[in-house]
């Protein structure tokens, strides 16, 4: 049966790190600030695994945006949410969306367009299903593929990110720890 928007967000928050970011994120009132990447959708493989939701989970990673693309501002929130979260025990990434261009390309060695909205950078994982996110001001969903796929397990090359090796070595590494997901070229 797949998955429903409500359902998700259950499976979400029933990884207990989940819950208390979504609850004391909110706190820093960043703009655009979302929750997203493996810590949501690796949630659901675990529940569809029978694991419990934390399980393999890397990192959780946060998203906000803001105009100011020095280092020393995406520094500073980074320390904040160190300070808020760091009880947690859990390696929390966070981003400044509007920053993304000026590092990727060193970094992934693939140019990156300049993004003006969070959920710009999240349209554009590797992997098509994987574009998940929660607002954390609101508690809303953003998902612009929707769950289907999500649900099934079908990687997919994301068309807005066309880096088959990027997509190949991220799809594999998913497969390695739920070997029941599909790669689809």
């Amino acid at each position: 049966m797949p998955v429903t928007s409500d359902r998700f967000l259950d499976c979400i928050r029933a990884n207990p790190v989940n819950a208390a970011l979504l609850e004391r994120l909110p706190r820093l009132a960043l703009g655009q600030c979302h929750l997203t990447a493996g810590c949501l959708f690796q949630a659901l493989w675990n529940q569809r695994s029978g694991w419990p939701p934390q399980t393999a989970i890397k990192d959780y990673d946060v998203f906000y945006f803001d105009e100011d693309l020095s280092w020393e501002a995406e520094d500073a929130v980074i320390r904040a949410v160190e300070a808020l979260c760091g009880d947690l025990g859990v390696s929390v990434e966070v981003k400044n969306q509007a920053r993304v261009h000026l590092w990727f390309e060193k970094r992934f060695g693939e140019p990156y367009p300049r993004l003006w909205a969070t959920s710009e950078g999240i349209d554009r994982y590797l992997v098509t299903c994987t574009c998940v996110g929660i607002d954390v001001a609101t508690g809303s969903l953003y998902a612009p593929n929707g769950l289907d796929e999500l649900w099934e397990g079908r990687l997919r090359m994301n068309p807005l990110s066309p880096s088959p090796d990027l997509f190949r070595a991220k799809a594999e590494s998913y497969r390695t720890r739920w070997p029941w997901l599909r790669i689809e070229d």
